[in-house]
């Protein structure tokens, strides 16, 4: 199982990319995240001027953020400047998409965005919002057509599933859902938490600004997926502070600080026992618990984990993480 790292992108992120490849880690991707994010492409740019094996990539690209030559030609740039190092992941758009106030896109739109971004790299002519284009970069401008990169594809129902297996080399998925991954050679999985020390206490200042982004995530999507948030623990809490925000407003307060630190919702819920669910939300546990949790997660077909650190120590939060999961790859968990 190859072991990458992903950030919620920010002027830090060359450097904890540069990290990353210091540490072992396959792969890094960044969150296409623009509404509390510097620019993806201008960061994955960075990263590969600091960075010589490590591989790079947008995780994931939202569909529409931007127009399908706007981010061909970008993928273009990073694999002039990582050559056989770049891999792009796309989803139909979760806080990229509905912290601005829309509505993530169908999954036929994504369906044809997807298609018309492979078919440009491959330097076919294609047809798009009624026009005809194609790459038409000279030497100098772009590598020569057709650009190969690997193409994963965060699906979670039957539509995502079957878009997956027909345009994407890979199945890229978070929170858990391992359902379909033996159906993919290549199946990345995004996951948060923390190695905790011993006798460490789950609601301690450190765990909550290294797990508790991730731990937020779980209200953030079952709220926005219509699920009972009432149901998490604290859940009500949070809930009632989201909703004295009015409507047409709720979705910033519901994403502010989303996968960086807590909202003021989030330090409510925190505040009520929202902590108690880490063990259920994230991997946050002794060096060994996870090492344990990681090979389940080997078997279940995953062959990319990839660990998103938060808090105040991303150096240590990586290497405390790969330290534990280089044990599933060696087999040495003592």
């Amino acid at each position: 199982m190859k072991i990458s790292s992903q950030f919620a992108t920010s002027l830090d992120s060359p450097k904890h990319i540069a990290i990353s490849e210091t540490l072992g880690y396959d792969r890094a991707w960044l969150h296409d995240t623009p509404q509390q994010s510097p620019d993806l492409w201008m960061t994955l740019a960075l990263a590969a001027e600091r960075t010589d094996r490590i591989g790079l990539g947008p995780g994931v690209l939202v569909p529409a953020l931007r127009h399908p030559m706007a981010n061909a030609a970008a993928t273009a740039t990073l694999d002039a400047l990582a050559p056989g190092r770049v891999a792009v992941a796309f989803g139909t758009g979760f806080s990229g998409a509905r912290s601005m106030g829309a509505n993530a896109s169908t999954w036929s739109y994504t369906r044809d965005y997807i298609r018309v971004f492979r078919d440009l790299l491959r330097g076919e002519t294609v047809e798009w919002a009624g026009g005809r284009m194609r790459m038409l970069h000279p030497a100098g401008f772009a590598p020569p057509r057709p650009i190969t990169v690997p193409i994963a594809i965060s699906a979670l129902g039957p539509k995502g599933l079957a878009v997956s297996k027909e345009l994407g080399d890979g199945l890229f998925t978070v929170n858990g859902e391992t359902d379909f991954a033996t159906e993919f050679s290549w199946a990345a999985l995004s996951v948060h938490g923390t190695v905790l020390a011993e006798g460490e206490a789950l609601d301690s200042p450190r765990v909550r600004a290294a797990a508790g982004p991730g731990n937020a995530l779980a209200y953030h999507t079952t709220y926005e997926f219509g699920g009972d948030v009432t149901a998490l623990p604290a859940g009500q809490v949070w809930l009632d502070r989201i909703n004295e925000t009015p409507s047409n407003e709720r979705h910033l307060a519901i994403h502010d600080q989303h996968l960086i630190g807590l909202s003021k919702a989030d330090q409510a819920a925190w505040a009520a026992g929202s902590w108690s669910a880490i063990p259920n939300t994230t991997l946050t546990g002794s060096k060994a618990k996870l090492t344990e949790q990681l090979n389940a997660i080997a078997e279940q077909g995953i062959t990319e984990i990839i660990y998103q650190p938060t808090g105040p120590d991303i150096p240590h939060e990586l290497e405390a993480f790969i330290d534990a999961a280089r044990a599933v790859t060696t087999g040495d968990q003592a």
